[in-house]
């Protein structure tokens, strides 16, 4: 296996200096007493879940930890392809709020908003190796007041990392299924030492796309290292990775149904992409004009997407004294990205009428996060203070493209022909939070505080038509978004919960998407002073169960989301037309969602979570003098109906679950008659723990199979934007699902 890290020689030896400490190692318990899919938050005025690292393990080998999170009730995840991990297509909604309208996290480190051209973070598939993480916590409706977050105008999604182990060791995997896929991971752990200890893993992932040609690969290095200094523990970490995706074409609804869903690009055949080119683009060639037909649309040579990452992360969590307790975490976040198009639009300088056209990327960011807490009496403060500087860099180029020289997928770039514009994106984030909980009397605890968010970024056009290209400077602010809380215990098994909040999403600092520099330097100068960041006021509550044999939780909800911002798209996406941001007035979001968990005896344990919504638009809006009837139509790809089934058993080394995942339709534009159907997905695994072999420690074999019945069905909306109808079905803006999909791992400790 090649792996070409770098690691910038002060970062990594400030992390060689700060080996080791103790807590929990990542194990796989047999506990059928324990439930292994979610724990109810108990004592928080929110509904939290969690997802345990058991869990993560009985996912197919490579697959993103949003298959497991998707197992909750109000979580709607799709993807693309059989792991989860296929960045284009990944899209996590959490009641009604999409992925940009969410706040994640790894071990308090802000990973932005999880989008694919992301200025400010980057995904957890890229983040941290799936084996090396030890939890998931879902906050459906509200995060905590001191999470990092700019984008969380609905919940959070909070990731964190296994510590290593007090044992000298490791373990290792392999993995093999469908489509040529090989999972590789291998972790090894110093043990406590004199300086405390540490771990590194390495992780390899291959496997060809389930239709077309091409591969999806990614290459990860994560070390840790944990150590006792004074009354506190530092830690700190450096994750790396490397990741090359051949992309799948975005389709529309009638080509599917007059292609097939297995219809795609033609990569590697070039050959067949230069016809294509050559005689339904509209291009002229050795001076014969061809006319334009949606052909030259359907099928393109390939796209892909490119990128490389450096997090690197050390924090001190101690106490003060009896009364006060302090956590800070320090952290740098490097990323290279490309997405590369082979464009039938702009010839090559050659006469060849194909050339790869890029949007590059580079983010370096550096912050701070950090929490406070203070008990004083009754009262239990906190405060919470988040820094961060970006510098996020973006262009669009565009490199030659001969017959006789094809410019791979798989890598950069070089030598452009021409850059279409440049720019620098300056962020600076600056968040404060407090808040206070104290019993107002026995059973009955009361939380309330706010949050202060100031987000400032400033755009710098390097190269460009500055017509069209807009700078200058925007902010988003609240000095003041309140959250206020209460819980009452019923009895020592269950209790009342009930929350409010208010939250903000800040302006996207970006040349592409939904950003207020997506427009001419007249738009910006128009909206630079009346355009409105988005806001969410959240009312939840609901009661929990913890006992032996079972745990339970139910939610209510309202939220109204404010000053919704759209994108108006001129023409087709991926050509580049670009877009209008406008607020276009509010919506609502009202549901139920519940989630039970019965231990049923003998060794079998049964998991269930439903979400019922009704998450409407509360507002028309008017573009270029035509008004869109949006009042009363349902929010884009979120189902009214979801609901989530698991049984599984447990019994001496044999473990097994079957897992439904069912979900109603959806909607991909605004106006509601552009929809797809709804779906019913099963998926299964079965394993056998047979303890020490050969020397080897918990040796465990484990098969799987994804969509077990090989339904057809559409994963993914919106994958090159929504729109607002669709009547004819010809926007290419949706993906179809994986089909049915094997896996079988075996995984070891020494």
């Amino acid at each position: 296996m090649s792996v070409q890290f770098r690691l910038r020689p002060t970062v990594a030896a400030a992390l060689i200096a700060a080996i080791a400490a103790p807590t929990a190692a990542l194990a796989q318990s047999t506990d059928t007493q324990q439930v292994n899919i979610t724990a109810n938050g108990r004592g928080q005025s929110r509904q939290v879940e969690a997802i345990s690292a058991l869990e993560l393990s009985q996912l197919a080998p490579g697959s993103s930890p949003l298959m497991a999170v998707a197992r909750l009730p109000s979580v709607n995840f799709q993807s693309a392809d059989t792991f989860g991990a296929y960045e284009w297509s990944t899209r996590i909604t959490v009641r009604g709020f999409n992925q940009n309208q969410l706040g994640f996290t790894l071990d308090d480190v802000p990973l932005g908003d999880m989008s694919y051209a992301n200025f400010n973070g980057l995904h957890i598939s890229r983040a941290i190796a799936t084996e090396n993480i030890g939890r998931a916590v879902l906050s459906a409706g509200t995060g905590s007041l001191s999470t990092a977050s700019s984008s969380n105008l609905g919940g959070t999604l909070q990731f964190y990392s296994v510590d290593p182990s007090d044992k000298a060791g490791g373990m290792g995997s392999v993995g093999l299924g469908s489509d040529s896929n090989t999972h590789l991971f291998a972790r090894l752990e110093t043990g406590q030492t004199a300086f405390g200890k540490a771990y590194l893993s390495v992780t390899d992932q291959r496997s060809d796309k389930w239709k077309g040609s091409g591969q999806q690969k990614q290459q990860q290095l994560n070390f840790k290292a944990v150590t006792q200094v004074g009354q506190g523990k530092l830690s700190a970490f450096a994750n790396l990775s490397r990741r090359n995706e051949i992309d799948y074409q975005d389709m529309s609804k009638e080509m599917i149904g007059r292609l097939g869903d297995r219809f795609d690009n033609t990569f590697p055949d070039f050959n067949a992409a230069l016809k294509i080119a050559t005689n339904s683009c509209g291009n002229t060639v050795k001076g014969v004009a061809s006319s334009y037909s949606a052909a030259c649309d359907e099928a393109y040579y390939a796209g892909s997407g490119l990128r490389n990452d450096e997090l690197y992360g050390a924090s001190y969590d101690t106490r003060i004294g009896e009364a006060a307790h302090l956590k800070a975490t320090v952290y740098h976040h490097h990323n290279k990205g490309a997405g590369l198009w082979y464009t039938p639009y702009t010839p090559s300088p050659d006469g060849t009428p194909i050339s790869v056209r890029t949007t590059e990327y580079a983010i370096n960011r550096q912050g701070v996060v950090g929490a406070f807490d203070y008990a004083l009496g009754a009262h239990a403060l906190k405060a919470g203070l988040w820094l961060e500087d970006n510098q996020f860099d973006q262009a669009r180029r565009f490199y030659a493209t001969s017959a006789a020289a094809v410019p791979s997928p798989y890598d950069f770039p070089t030598n452009p022909f021409f850059t279409q514009w440049q720019y620098g994106f300056k962020t600076k984030t600056t968040q404060f939070s407090l808040e206070d909980s104290f019993a107002l009397s026995p059973g009955v605890t009361v939380n309330a505080g706010f949050k202060s968010l100031d987000v400032k970024t400033s755009a710098s056009r390097q190269v460009g038509d500055p017509a069209s290209n807009p700078q200058g400077d925007i902010a988003s602010r609240k000095a003041f978004l309140p959250q206020i809380g209460a819980t009452m215990a019923l009895d020592a098994r269950s209790e009342l919960f009930v929350g409010y909040a208010q939250n903000m999403r800040a302006f996207q600092a970006s040349h592409t998407g939904a950003s207020p520099f997506n427009t001419t330097q007249a738009g910006f100068n128009a909206i630079a002073g009346s355009l409105k960041p988005e806001t969410s006021q959240t009312f939840e509550g609901g009661w929990r169960l913890n006992t032996r044999d079972v745990e339970a939780v139910v939610a209510a909800y309202v939220v109204k989301f404010n000053d919704r911002l759209l994108a108006i798209q001129q023409g087709p996406g991926i050509v580049g037309n670009p877009a209008v941001l406008a607020n276009v007035g509010n919506a609502q979001l009202a549901g139920v969602d519940a989630s039970a968990s019965f231990r049923l005896g003998g060794g079998l344990s049964w998991y269930n979570g439903l979400s019922l919504n009704k998450s409407q638009y509360k507002s028309d809006y008017t573009s270029n003098g035509v008004t869109y009837a949006t009042n009363g139509k349902t929010i884009i790809d979120m189902p009214s109906t979801m609901f989530k089934s698991v049984l599984s058993y447990e019994m001496g080394g044999l473990f097994a679950n079957i897992g439904l995942d069912h979900q109603g339709k959806r909607y991909y534009t605004y106006l509601n008659e552009g929809e797809v159907s709804g779906r019913t997905l099963f998926n299964g695994s079965l394993g056998y723990r047979m303890g020490s072999l050969s020397g080897l420690r918990e040796v465990t074999l484990q098969g799987g199979v994804t969509n077990l019945t090989n339904q057809r069905y559409v994963s993914t909306v919106g994958s090159n934007g929504f729109v607002n109808k669709d009547a004819a079905g010809t926007e290419q803006t949706i993906l179809p699902g994986a089909p049915r999909a094997f896996s079988l791992s075996v995984s070891a400790k020494i």
